[in-house]
């Protein structure tokens, strides 16, 4: 399932992961499941066809990663691999950087995080002037929805309706199908004022969504699996 909240140039998206590194460091052997979010640039794109026309909508360069991630093999809510990833070169990920607060208190620390746009920013290396005006104050104002959407969704995590390994078929490098049709959040507020959303509230992009099986970079000595929109 995929989350997205839309702001002027800066937008959060969530969803639930099934994680498996081919090349862990020590103590990080074995499936993952969780919640990602991430923090990504916002491009409206030229209009494909009348004044009527759907705007097209490009969730485009990643900003900052949070990975509220556990052991599958370990007990329910030990948040034992829960890390982020203060900036990116182009669209990979730096390292993993673990913190104590966050592991001791994830949903508050994603809080305060989010609330704090201008401090992401400058940990990414990205200029104060490349989001809008509005943005950090639209996105301290949606922060206690997008806490709790990765709470819910965390919940259907460790209940295993989410953040499941993908199909055989998947892995073995079929074409994914989505399945069901993707609702529609109902009666949402917008999430900022003044400036236009791209997405008022929390939107559900996707319900059911097939996962999508990846490979390591050529070279590499074992198969990653990841499903998930993110």
């Amino acid at each position: 399932m995929l989350y997205a909240f839309g702001f002027e140039r800066i937008g959060v998206l969530l969803g639930d992961l099934y994680f498996v590194d081919p090349r862990p460091t020590k103590g990080q052997e074995g499936a993952e499941h969780g919640v990602r979010l991430e923090l990504r640039m916002l491009v409206r794109g030229a209009l494909k066809g009348s004044i009527y026309s759907a705007q097209p909508i490009e969730a485009g360069q990643p900003v900052w990663r949070a990975d509220l991630l556990e052991s599958v093999a370990g007990p329910p809510g030990s948040f034992d691999r829960t890390h982020h990833h203060p900036a990116f070169s182009g669209w990979e990920p730096g390292r993993r950087v673990f913190v104590r607060e966050l592991s001791a208190d994830p949903l508050g620390w994603l809080g305060a995080r989010l609330a704090d746009l201008d401090g992401l920013l400058v940990s990414a290396g990205f200029p104060a002037d490349a989001v809008g005006p509005d943005d950090a104050q639209g996105l301290r104002e949606a922060t206690p929805e997008i806490v709790d959407v990765t709470r819910r969704l965390l919940e259907k995590v460790r209940s295993g309706e989410l953040g499941c390994p993908p199909r055989e078929e998947e892995r073995s490098g079929a074409a994914p199908v989505a399945s069901g049709a993707a609702p529609v959040a109902s009666g949402a507020a917008p999430v900022a004022s003044g400036a236009p959303p791209v997405a008022s509230g929390a939107a559900p992009v996707a319900s059911g969504a097939a996962p999508v099986a990846s490979v390591d970079a050529p070279g590499a000595s074992a198969v990653s699996i990841r499903a998930g929109w993110l």
